[in-house]
């Protein structure tokens, strides 16, 4: 089983940046892709972005260039910088990895921007 913990959300106000971080334990042994996924309430959960374990990175249309996904292998985290906010960023963000197979999910951290 592999655990995951989300950091880094919270109240900030449209502009302004916060980063998320997402520590992987448990059985480690090959992680490969690792994601970071958003729901606002009444919504499905959607991709944010994506990041390949040879650091290949996918972004959704919405956050092209405010927001940079990065992985630290050794450290089994991945991280999500998100700049120049906006209240349509409002959402509980999910942290998501692969390892043989199989697909993992954090209990998410809410991010909230104010106008």
């Amino acid at each position: 089983q592999v655990q995951l913990v989300e950091s880094g959300g919270g109240l900030v106000q449209a502009g302004g940046s916060l980063r998320l971080s997402c520590t992987a334990s448990g059985s480690i042994f090959s992680i490969g892709n690792m994601a970071w996924y958003r729901q606002a309430p009444g919504n499905q959960r959607d991709l944010v972005a994506l990041i390949t374990s040879g650091g290949i990175t996918t972004y959704t249309d919405s956050v092209k260039g405010r927001f940079t996904i990065s992985r630290h292998n050794a450290n089994n985290t991945v991280y999500l910088q998100m700049n120049s906010l906006k209240p349509e960023d409002t959402s509980v963000y999910y942290c998501n990895v692969r390892q043989s197979g199989m697909r993992y999910w954090g209990k998410g951290t809410l991010v909230t921007v104010s106008s």
